[in-house]
């Protein structure tokens, strides 16, 4: 039997590939995707049944199997539908057009008052690269961090040099923990933050690569590595990794996510 296919079926396939590409991506990362293959697999069997050879009885069944199976799917993915919304929510281009309703006027004060907040962040971190003294820093954007202040020592200082590597010293206590930058404040030290089972993390990256990319991958939050074996600088943002930032690249990222 033909039927007609126009743009609306082609604009149709094309978003349920997309949004299964989405679940896919976000499956990867929470150890998930064996799961979804398997979901998929039944998917594709009740469809097959049910609808193309018609087989009553055991469409019948799938049906039920499915109309329940939705309920059950909600509680065993209760955190990635959760990630999935807050994902959405705070996408890039979300963002943008959040910024183009709700234009930010920046005045030549402001912009000020932001390069004080970042120079002393970006120096700090140079000169810990330079010394090899591991940190890690995540600096609040959009999404609330107090969930992760509470696992640390509440600070709430002003943003200087010294304090952040006075901080990070090996001899410190709050050494080992991450600092969190929130509202242009130092506003905790020593925090946890949750690690990544992302496997495709290369080797050589080490625990504290991998809270970052956690934080990055649970939040909008930038994450700043320096690593202690190699002196490097990394950022964590949106899920991603990029590595041996320079002093430039760093200032333009913080200047971006601290607007």
């Amino acid at each position: 039997m033909f039927f007609s296919f126009g743009l609306k079926d082609f604009i149709d396939i094309l978003l349920v590939a997309l949004m299964l590409y989405y679940i896919y991506r976000l499956m990867r990362q929470s150890r998930s995707l064996n799961i979804f293959v398997g979901i998929l697999i039944f998917i594709v069997v009740w469809v097959f049944v049910a609808q193309i050879i018609e087989m009553r009885l055991l469409g019948t069944i799938l049906d039920k199997l499915v109309s329940v199976g939705a309920i059950a799917l909600i509680v065993i993915f209760q955190e990635d539908i959760r990630k999935f919304l807050y994902n959405l929510g705070a996408h890039q281009r979300v963002r943008s057009i959040q910024r183009f309703f709700l234009p930010k006027h920046e005045s030549a004060k402001d912009k000020a008052a932001l390069k004080r907040c970042i120079i002393p962040i970006v120096m700090a971190c140079i000169s810990m690269a330079k010394g090899k003294v591991g940190a890690l820093i995540v600096v609040q954007r959009g999404a609330s961090l107090n969930d992760i202040v509470t696992t640390g020592e509440v600070i709430n200082a002003d943003i200087s040099q010294r304090l952040i590597e006075n901080i990070f010293f090996k001899n410190s206590p709050l050494h080992d923990g991450a600092m969190v930058i929130a509202d242009r404040r130092i506003r905790a030290a020593g925090c946890i933050l949750p690690v990544s089972h992302d496997l495709n993390i290369p080797r050589h990256l080490g625990l504290r690569h991998r809270a970052a990319l956690g934080m990055s991958q649970e939040s909008d939050a930038l994450c700043i590595v320096v690593s202690e074996e190699t002196g490097h600088i990394t950022i964590a943002l949106d899920g991603q990794l990029q590595l041996r930032l320079s002093a430039e690249e760093l200032e333009v990222k913080l200047s971006e996510c601290m607007k």
